[in-house]
């Protein structure tokens, strides 16, 4: 029996894409409203505990009564644990005094608060990634590799410091400097930027202009492919970001206040 081929109208199509992506759409604010009620009821529970323990009345030990209350009296209900519980205090303690933050803290995940509350100490690194998190939808294992990848001091310095200590001609050589990877390309776009140099801003008795790309990572094999036929004088090295700066650079790092501006900026 030959299939029956059903015709719809040429416009089924758009109407299909469209339903779609409402559907999609009242997934995601249905989970992001979930997820809002959720680490609010965290908060609370968080300042609840917080407030009775100010007074040294409780210890460690009711806490770990509580959870064992909370799973008895919501049997399959997950978030109740001894360890969780402390989180939330955590959680309420991290931000009860930083009232522009608390909301922004509901528009990411649980786990991603943790995460952010664990591996970052500083109030205002805690703010950016929570930002960054929201602003772009960073998935769990996202936000990590950008807390370890320490993207905060890499937005701070990218920010700031090239505006601040280097001339407008060198500011786009400089940030094409700060890289993660070292790529075959980078080599390319630094030849331009020398040629530049040697023929608009190089003096007659100055010697031609060196280029350094600076790099989290590079492949010896591509870097010596790559410089093989490279007409300009260039090195690549890695570079390591410590917690500690040094003495002589703290003032090229902006202040606190300086910062919260900026990260005020991203929405």
């Amino acid at each position: 029996m030959d299939k029956i081929v059903k015709q719809f109208p040429d416009d089924y199509t758009p109407l299909l894409i469209e339903v779609k992506e409402r559907i999609r759409n009242a997934q995601y604010q249905a989970l992001k409203a979930v997820n809002k009620e959720l680490v609010g009821l965290y908060w609370d529970i968080g300042q609840l505990i917080a407030d009775r323990q100010s007074d040294n009345s409780w210890g460690k030990s009711i806490v770990q009564q509580l959870a064992e209350d909370l799973q008895d009296e919501f049997p399959g209900v997950s978030g109740f644990s001894r360890r969780n519980l402390f989180y939330m205090r955590e959680f309420y303690l991290a931000y009860h005094t930083l009232p522009k933050v608390q909301p922004l803290a509901a528009q990411i995940g649980w786990t991603h608060n943790i995460i952010i509350m664990q591996r970052c100490k500083d109030q205002l690194e805690r703010e950016f990634y929570i930002r960054m998190a929201r602003k772009f939808g960073w998935s769990k294992n996202v936000l990590i590799h950008q807390i370890e990848n320490q993207s905060y001091e890499k937005s701070l310095i990218g920010q700031t410091n090239f505006d601040q200590t280097l001339t407008p001609k060198l500011r786009s050589q400089a940030k094409l400097a700060v890289k993660d990877e070292y790529q075959p390309e980078f080599v390319g776009k630094m030849q331009f930027y020398l040629a530049a140099l040697d023929q608009l801003v190089r003096e007659e008795d100055e010697g031609p202009s060196i280029g350094i790309i600076l790099c989290k990572e590079k492949n010896r094999t591509i870097v010596e492919y790559t410089l093989c036929d490279s007409r300009k004088p260039i090195g690549i090295a890695t570079y390591r970001i410590v917690k500690q700066l040094p003495g002589n650079l703290k003032g090229l790092l902006p202040s606190p206040d300086e910062i919260a501006l900026l990260l005020e900026d991203i929405r």
